[in-house]
Order: C-alpha cells, then sequence, then structure tokens
C-alpha cells in the first residue's frame, strides 16, 4: 500500500504477499506429478486414479462458497493459519494411508484447504496493491505457486529415489507447517471493513452472487474454461506419460522443466495485463492446451510428452494471475469476500471438470480420445474466452477514459 505520496514498491509486501504462497507451493507441486501414481501404487485402475487427482478440484468445488463466508469473518492471516494446518493433516494421512479410499478423502480435504489459502492470498492482495499494479502483482503471486510446482518436482524425483513416492507426501506436510507459521508474520488487513461488516451483518453469499449474476454467467464461465484447461496437465498428462513407458522420476523432471517455462513468463504476462488488458494473456492459456491436447496423442516418448508440456506451460505461464486479476476487476467492496468464493467456485469448477472429463472418458475409452475431447472443447472454449475477455478490456478502457 502507499502511504502519502509515497510510490508503492512491491517489495515491501513481498513477504507477507508471497511467503506463504512459495512455501506450500513447493508441497503441491512435489505432490501433483505422482498422485496420480501413488493411486496406481495402492491399486487404483487407470479411471480411478484420474479420479482420485480431480478430487483434488472437487474438495475446492464443494467449499469454495463457505470458504469466502469464513475469510470475510476471520480475516486472510487466520485463514492461512487454518488452512495451513488442515492441509498438512490431510498429506499426512496421504502418506500413511493404505487405500485408495484414504487417500481419496485426504486429497478432498486438501483440496477444502487449498482454496481456503487461495481465498485469503486474493483478498489480502486487492487490500495491499494499488490498481494499476494489480495485474503484476497477482501475476507475480501467480508465479510464486509456479517456483514451487518447480523446485517440488526436482524435490520430489530426488525423494522419490530415496523413500519411494510417499515421501513426496511428507514434504507436503512440512511445507503447508512452513507456510502455516509464515502467515503468523502477515497483516491482519481490513480489520476495521471487518468490524463495519459485523455490524451492519455479512451479506448472505447466495445474495451477492445474485447480484453479480451477469459477471459469473460470462467472465465466470471463462474462468471454468481456463481452470478446466489448466487442470488437465495434472490428470492427463501423468498417466499419457504412464501409458509410453516413462517412469516417475522422469515425469517428475518433465514437470519441473514446464514450471521452469511457467516462471520465465509470468512476469511478462503480468506486465502485458497492466499495459495491454486481460484477453492477450487469457486466451494463449486455453489455446495452448487445446492444441497440446490435439499433439499428444502423437507422442510415443519422454522427448515428445515433454514437447507438449512445453507449449502448454509457454500459454499457462503467460496467463499467471489472469484468474485471480479478473476476479479483482470485478469483485465489489461491499461482499468482496463472498464474491470472491463464488470467483474461486467458478475456477474450481473448472479445475474438478478437467480430470473428472479425463477420467470419464478414460473409464470407456482409450485415453487418445480423452486428448481429442479435450483439444476440441479447448478450442471452443478459447472463442469463448476471448470474446468475455476483450468485453473487461474496452469496459476497463471506458472507465479509465472517464474516470
Amino acid at each position: 500500500m502507499t502511504t502519502g505520496t509515497e510510490p508503492f514498491r512491491l517489495r515491501d509486501v513481498a513477504l507477507a504477499a508471497y511467503g506463504p504462497s512459495a512455501v506450500v507451493s513447493v508441497g503441491h507441486g512435489a505432490v501433483m506429478p505422482v498422485l496420480a501414481l501413488r493411486a496406481r501404487d495402492l491399486g487404483a485402475d487407470v479411471g480411478t486414479a484420474a479420479l482420485v487427482v480431480g478430487l483434488l478440484g472437487v474438495g475446492m468445488l464443494l467449499t469454495s462458497l463457505p470458504a469466502g463466508a469464513v475469510v470475510a469473518r476471520i480475516g486472510e492471516k487466520r485463514a492461512l493459519q487454518v488452512a495451513g494446518a488442515v492441509d498438512a493433516l490431510a498429506m499426512l494421512a496421504a502418506a500413511l494411508t493404505p487405500s485408495v479410499v484414504g487417500l481419496g478423502a485426504a486429497v478432498l480435504v486438501s483440496g477444502a484447504a487449498w482454496t481456503t489459502f487461495l481465498i485469503a492470498r486474493q483478498g489480502f492482495m486487492i487490500e495491499a496493491v494499488p490498481a494499476d499494479h494489480r495485474a503484476r502483482a497477482l501475476s507475480t503471486l501467480g508465479g510464486t505457486h509456479r517456483v514451487g510446482t518447480f523446485v517440488g518436482p526436482l524435490l520430489g524425483a530426488g525423494l522419490i529415489g530415496w523413500t519411494g513416492v510417499v515421501g513426496v507426501f511428507w514434504l507436503a506436510v512440512a511445507t503447508s507447517l512452513g507456510a502455516m507459521a509464515i502467515a503468523t508474520v502477515v497483516p491482519d488487513l481490513g480489520q476495521e471493513r471487518r468490524a463495519v461488516q459485523r455490524q451492519a451483518g455479512h451479506l448472505p453469499v447466495l445474495q451477492v452472487l445474485r447480484d453479480h449474476r451477469r459477471t459469473f454467467l460470462t467472465l465466470g464461465v471463462a474462468v471454468v474454461v481456463i481452470g478446466a484447461s489448466r487442470s488437465v496437465r495434472t490428470g492427463l498428462l501423468p498417466l499419457w506419460a504412464e501409458s509410453v513407458g516413462i517412469d516417475a522420476r522422469t515425469t517428475s523432471l518433465i514437470f519441473a522443466m514446464a514450471a521452469a517455462i511457467d516462471i520465465a513468463f509470468f512476469y511478462p504476462g503480468g506486465w502485458l495485463m497492466d499495459h495491454h488488458g486481460r484477453r492477450v494473456v487469457a486466451v494463449p492459456v486455453v489455446l495452448g492446451v487445446a492444441v497440446g491436447a490435439l499433439l499428444l496423442p502423437l507422442t510415443d516418448g519422454a522427448l515428445g510428452v515433454a514437447a507438449v508440456m512445453a507449449l502448454i506451460a509457454a500459454g499457462n505461464g503467460l496467463g499467471s494471475g489472469i484468474v485471480m486479476t479478473i476476479g479483482a476487476d470485478t469483485a465489489p467492496t461491499e461482499g468482496r469476500l463472498q464474491f470472491l468464493g463464488g470467483w474461486r467456485l467458478c475456477g474450481d469448477v473448472g479445475n474438478s471438470g478437467g480430470p473428472l472429463l479425463v477420467a470419464g472418458v478414460a473409464a470407456v475409452a482409450p485415453l487418445a480420445t480423452a486428448c481429442l475431447v479435450i483439444g476440441v472443447l479447448g478450442l471452443a472454449g478459447t472463442a469463448w474466452v476471448g470474446r468475455w475477455t476483450g468485453a473487461l478490456d474496452r469496459a476497463r478502457a471506458a472507465a479509465r477514459r472517464t474516470a
């Protein structure tokens, strides 16, 4: 935040804004490439393994709205601490469980903790960062997650060679506890606003959703498409890698390579959003996945899978923070966190829908068919995302001219 005429500097809020996300993302980054493989080790077939991966999104989906209401009441700081503790317990259960059902339950709970964490982070950034730095700040927040998905698989690859796949889940326990500890130094912004809302009565979540239903039915659907596109690589690509004979360690290294590409593009993407609008980075996110999914059945080894991952990662990195940025653009002052809970719900519908679609198609058809289905749907989704993010850009430009 700025004080008086002092210019805003992102580094002034860097630890509070990015520290918890950077640490917890290492654990998530390590777990995601091997989650389906852990399920397979416990006896799951391909379709069930994809379903287990999808349960992370389902946990987020089921708790997005209540999580927004909870964060509105207890504040971002306490929400981060609670989410870190719950996620640590979930990852501990995932490491110790002997059954696919137990693993699925742990993943479901982790999804609930993760969505609470994300809503709290987004709310903090809206409070702490002025609008003209918003996209760069939020793309950097997304970039911290990408740093985690780069470092996490590298650490995971080393742990797999030493402890087996289960060691990755112990790493996630440690990082969740670390994020919870860092959250103790995060300033508790918005205390006065919460006090006023407590006296006036918090706006009901459903009322906020009704009041902003047009936004959810247009840009919210675009966020569903973006979320579905992004979730594909954590469900589809590891299973395809296994089907063509790539081992777990190599798969983790491929994910680390993709994370490095993500990192290279996140800040340029934020700069583009602040200077040229949201559509210029939203479209490549979905289009890259669509084209990559169509190309994946043509690959038969590590080099081909890595090339597809690189294509998807370039678009995904460019769009770092796009969902949070559009949410911040459209969130009202009153009922902001309830709105952000609905916004997370849109993303979570997509996050859960992608892996569940993969699981459904893989249960009745070859995995290559799932690739083709994702690719065709992605091309249609690209058109929708382009239309409504373009409309948002025009509305923002008009508001600046009349300000």
